[in-house]
């Protein structure tokens, strides 16, 4: 079930949409979208079809979101092997809003300066699901626009 209001982190991520010309559709709920499990039930859809933006920061303090589907996880290990870096450590809650401008469990897959990783088995859907901008709020996009958009690399960054 769809709700009426949005709020100013869905509103902004809106507006960056159209702004960008992206193809993708925002889909704003009564209820929350924070899980994969939450959100799937929200969309009647099966969990293979969301991502998550895991966010790190790197040893020099840059943002790195890895992007995986919603039942694997990141493997911090691979991501600084990729960036060449000693280790990633998880963004607090705090950095996550400030770095993307959106409140953790609402981060979508581009939008802000960070550099993206996307895992190869996202790269394998049609289409896939991602935060919306707030907890009760996603966006449907193909993973080809999502990577376009957000200039990723597609690179092994789950844990096997």
């Amino acid at each position: 079930m769809q709700r009426g209001s949005m709020n100013t982190y869905e509103q902004k991520l809106k507006q960056y949409l159209q702004s960008e010309k992206i193809s993708a559709e925002h889909l704003s709920f009564a209820q929350s979208c924070h899980s994969v499990a939450e959100a799937a039930r929200a969309v009647k859809g099966s969990p293979d079809e969301f991502v998550k933006n895991v966010c790190l920061v790197d040893n020099k303090g840059n943002l790195v979101v890895a992007i995986v589907k919603g039942e694997d996880r990141v493997d911090r290990k691979k991501v600084a092997r990729v960036l060449q870096v000693e280790r990633v450590r998880m963004a607090t809650a705090q950095e996550i809003l400030e770095r993307t401008g959106y409140p953790c469990g609402g981060t979508p897959s581009f939008g802000f300066r960070a550099v993206f990783f996307i895992d190869e088995r996202v790269m394998e859907k049609h289409v896939v699901y991602t935060g919306g901008g707030s907890e009760q709020s996603l966006v449907r996009i193909a993973p080809e626009e999502l990577q376009r958009v957000n200039k990723g690399r597609v690179v092994d960054v789950r844990v096997d």
